[in-house]
């Protein structure tokens, strides 16, 4: 048991103002392993409070200075990673090994480059007569979902620090104790009392005060796309900043010509990891017709390698889904699936077998999927791929273009060129190229109801700052 009674407040640790608990259950067995206080409006009032007059000696500290505190906070994540790792494989279900590499992994490498960015960044610059200033945006509240803990942390706190904001966290309330052990990064790394600060607590209680505190000057929210509106609005009427990063649907499109069997494979790849649970999962593969007996029968067989395990075996693929709603919502979809005539290849909504505690699903494929079909159209945020037929380039850009979302996608062609082409038309924030590798300095952030914003590198830098030009 991990207990925590207290929340990281200017610079120390402090009791919550009430007296209520959240406890943290493992996803693979149902066990309470943890608790961590339900902050209320008034710690969160205290927080943006401590924030708030940390602000400006903060915003005044040299850009440089600035620099080695993220440097010294890279270093501290480092120094405990496998204890994160270990800990988010708890309290989410990852499988270690995705846990080491990924969750553990990523958020060190994104600190370090917020750390080169805020000593490079031009935060000043020269147009005509007028010298231009990128100045801190003030005070941010960041809220920040459970199925990439810390990473989601670090795409926020990191890239606020390095533009010289101060922040108030609400963590996901399934994933606490992740972000305690960030807080205690923190200090470790000396970063100023008040400059970040953290509230454990439900997010329509903690969360909800933060998005409406007159104290915050902008709320960035990673999660779903109706809280996103909800937080939207508030902000809105408030003259609020905000930068969301919201749900997904993305397309998965696989050209005449392309390497089906790599698209395919590197396909059920992107979904199975974290079980599913990635807002910009591939989780709708488009294939033309001719080819599209062939790829059902590829996904059914790499499918076949993920089984439900324990996540903390080091040999594991695929864990539990977060938490008992997670599991009824992606089983619900399954049987819709089913109901509304897709024709199931592979996985169910049944336990899976050998199963007898935690919250698991079987991974699942769909085919004969209808662009229409809620399991088309609809984040299911679990182990399920729909597979979706198409005749020319034309209906395939139609159908990939067809949801609400526009996160991520992919193509794949049997050249650059080709995939390219296809790439500029689809109304997405971010599209991988024959199997593109992930890059840590590109913009990411999505169109249409996917959100507003963009995260990581300098793009996910200005989202924290304000312009001011000086004449002369």
């Amino acid at each position: 048991m991990k207990q925590h009674d207290a929340m990281y407040i200017d610079g120390s640790w402090r009791p919550a103002e009430g007296s209520g608990t959240i406890d943290v259950v493992n996803p693979a067995d149902g066990r309470v392993i943890g608790a961590v206080p339900a902050g209320s409006a008034q710690d969160v009032d205290a927080a943006v409070r401590a924030a708030r007059a940390a602000l400006p000696a903060w915003a005044a500290t040299p850009p440089e200075e600035r620099a080695a505190r993220l440097t010294a906070l890279r270093d501290q994540l480092a120094a405990r990673a496998e204890e994160i790792a270990e800990t988010i494989t708890a309290e989410l279900g990852s499988p270690i090994s995705f846990s080491r590499r990924v969750q553990a992994g990523l958020p060190i490498a994104v600190t370090g480059s917020y750390a080169e960015l805020a000593a490079s960044y031009p935060f000043e610059e020269k147009i005509a007569n007028s010298t231009v200033l990128h100045e801190p945006v003030g005070v941010v509240g960041a809220i920040t979902p459970w199925n990439y803990p810390l990473h989601q942390i670090t795409n926020k706190v990191a890239p606020a620090l390095a533009a010289g904001c101060t922040v108030v966290l609400k963590p996901a309330e399934d994933t606490p104790l992740t972000a305690q052990l960030f807080a205690e990064c923190v200090d470790a790394a000396g970063i100023p009392a008040g400059v970040f600060n953290l509230v454990t607590g439900l997010g329509t209680v903690a969360g909800q005060a933060l998005a409406e505190h007159e104290g915050v000057d902008l709320v960035s929210f990673t999660g779903s796309t109706a809280v996103g509106k909800k937080i939207g609005a508030v902000a809105g009427g408030a003259v609020k900043r905000v930068a969301l990063e919201l749900g997904g649907k993305s397309a998965n499109v696989i050209l005449p010509g392309a390497d089906l069997a790599k698209a395919v494979g590197v396909n059920v790849a992107d979904v199975m990891r974290n079980t599913g649970q990635s807002c910009n999962a591939l989780t709708r593969m488009l294939v033309h017709a001719d080819q599209y007996d062939e790829a059902v029968a590829l996904t059914e067989a790499a499918v076949a390698e993920y089984r439900p395990a324990d996540p903390a075996s080091d040999d594991s693929r695929l864990g539990p889904v977060v938490n008992a709603g997670q599991l009824d919502r992606v089983r619900g979809y399954i049987s819709q699936g089913i109901e509304e005539g897709a024709r199931l290849v592979t996985g169910g909504a049944d336990v899976p077998e050998g199963i007898e505690q935690g919250y698991y699903v079987r991974p699942t494929v769909f085919a004969d999927v209808l662009p229409e079909m809620a399991i088309a159209q609809e984040e299911i945020f679990g182990p399920v791929i729909s597979i979706l037929k198409y005749q020319d380039e034309e209906e395939a850009l139609k159908i990939a273009n067809g949801t609400v979302y526009g996160l991520a996608g992919a193509v794949w062609a049997a050249d650059q060129d080709t995939a390219v082409a296809f790439a500029r038309r689809l109304e997405t924030g971010q599209v991988d190229i024959n199997g593109g590798r992930f890059n840590l300095l590109a913009p990411f952030g999505g169109y249409k109801q996917s959100g507003v914003g963009r995260e990581l590198g300098p793009h996910g830098l200005t989202e924290y700052l304000q312009t001011k030009s000086l004449q002369f």
